[in-house]
């Protein structure tokens, strides 16, 4: 149990940051700041404020993790009248620090209770100082300047000129594309460290890898590696799927095969070997797939099956808006740390395929047309290329809020499934 939860923290933690790295790193080319970026949620362990503008964060809850730019819709910044704050003064009477908590205290700050402010554009605060309500004064805002959050948290304001909003088109557009991106990557170079640690490429031939332990099958009937099984019991074998389907049948039955060795035809007898998997008896000789271990072949491996499996999930996703649709073919995380359980039991490779598996379908997902999605947000960028103007903020306020329902009500009925399915049938 505790290895599996080790293993589901590191693998979602990785995925949700590679992810949220893509918005980050393409943001900041944008001229977007990028406000937080947080490892974790909940509440916040530690910080650290870079000299990029951006505050990064440690915080409690080890999943995930999350980027706050400036103007984004997960980026509400508020100071309601009535507020009680300390300001922090620099040169020329300027506020550089806003202190909205109880949990940090700064020197020699100005107390003052909010009446107003402005931090977007004309970048001012204004307020009855040190209780005295009979005047409200008025200090300009630095640009730069920095508000303490009721957490403790010290982010920049976000001026409009540095917001989301304010970036190109273009910009914008890469950059809601960049979490995706970064997870079809992840994929990709994920595929080839499982090649690497596999020792090379199946090359699903029938060309085999004999098994080094002693009771195998093969080896006592003198295959070796490297040999080609060109045929078991007169049925050709041109491949390793028509391979494992001659020799499974043949449990405790004596076979006949012919291989290929070095051009030389030999004919040898085995009896494979009756192993039972999920209730039912196949065959096993003890071979495994010849590698292919040229590095060309271990960096294409990671974009072939990336392909692959893309037009495998693709495939998924036809069958389920086809009108098959069932909640068993989703997964949350409760699906996500049981079948994390399963992938730990194959060590290091079946973490990695996992690993591949659950980022490909974190992009795929991201990217359908859904509001509050990545998909739905470029949906939104290329609706507004084509109208040449972005639609009014209540309109697409409204139309996230639309999203972000949806998927709240899906991902209970998601969790509840996936708890029924695990935990209580």
């Amino acid at each position: 149990m505790i290895t599996t939860i080790i293993t589901f923290i590191i693998v979602f933690g990785i995925l949700v940051i590679v992810h949220e790295f893509g918005h980050f790193y393409f943001a900041k080319r944008g001229g977007i700041l990028v406000r937080e970026f947080s490892i974790g949620m909940g509440p916040k362990l530690v910080y650290h404020r870079g000299k990029d503008g951006t505050t990064y964060t440690l915080r409690l809850l080890p999943v995930g993790g999350y980027v706050r730019m400036a103007g984004a819709e997960d980026d509400e910044e508020e100071l309601k009248p009535g507020t009680p704050v300390s300001l922090y003064l620099g040169a020329n009477d300027t506020v550089e620090r806003i202190n909205t908590s109880k949990k940090s205290t700064l020197f020699n700050g100005i107390p003052l209770e909010v009446t107003a402010t402005d931090l977007e554009d004309d970048l001012w605060i204004e307020g009855y100082e040190n209780g005295d309500e009979s005047a409200v004064k008025r200090y300009p805002v630095a640009h730069d300047a920095t508000i303490i959050e009721s957490d403790g948290t010290e982010l920049r304001i976000a001026p409009r000129d540095v917001q989301f909003q304010a970036a190109s088109l273009g910009r914008r557009l890469v950059t809601n594309f960049a979490g995706p991106m970064n997870n079809i990557l992840l994929a990709i170079v994920t595929f080839m460290l499982m090649a690497v640690a596999q020792g090379g490429v199946a090359m699903g031939t029938n060309q085999v890898q004999v098994s080094t332990t002693p009771v195998s099958v093969a080896k006592q009937a003198g295959i070796r590696n490297n040999d080609k099984i060109l045929s078991v019991n007169g049925k050709k074998t041109k491949d390793w799927t028509a391979l494992s389907q001659a020799i499974q049948p043949r449990a405790n039955k004596a076979t006949k095969v012919t291989i290929d060795r070095n051009g030389t035809l030999k004919h040898l007898t085995l009896t494979p070997k009756g192993e039972t998997s999920n209730g039912k008896t196949v065959g096993m000789i003890g071979i495994t797939q010849a590698q292919d271990k040229r590095v060309g072949t271990i960096l294409l491996s990671g974009f072939t099956q990336t392909w692959t499996m893309t037009k495998a999930l693709f495939g998924a996703l036809w069958h389920m808006v086809s009108g098959h649709f069932s909640l068993n073919d989703l997964g949350g995380p409760v699906a996500i740390f049981a079948t994390t359980s399963e992938a730990a039991k194959f060590g290091l490779i079946g973490i990695l395929n996992f690993l591949a598996f659950l980022s490909l379908n974190l992009a795929i997902v991201n990217l359908l047309p859904i509001p509050a999605l990545d998909g739905g947000k470029i949906l939104l960028n290329l609706i507004e290329a084509v109208r040449r103007k972005p639609l009014s903020e209540n309109v697409e306020a409204g139309i996230t809020l639309v999203g972000v329902a949806f998927l709240v009500v899906l991902m209970l009925l998601v969790t509840w499934n996936d708890i029924e399915r695990y935990f209580i049938r």
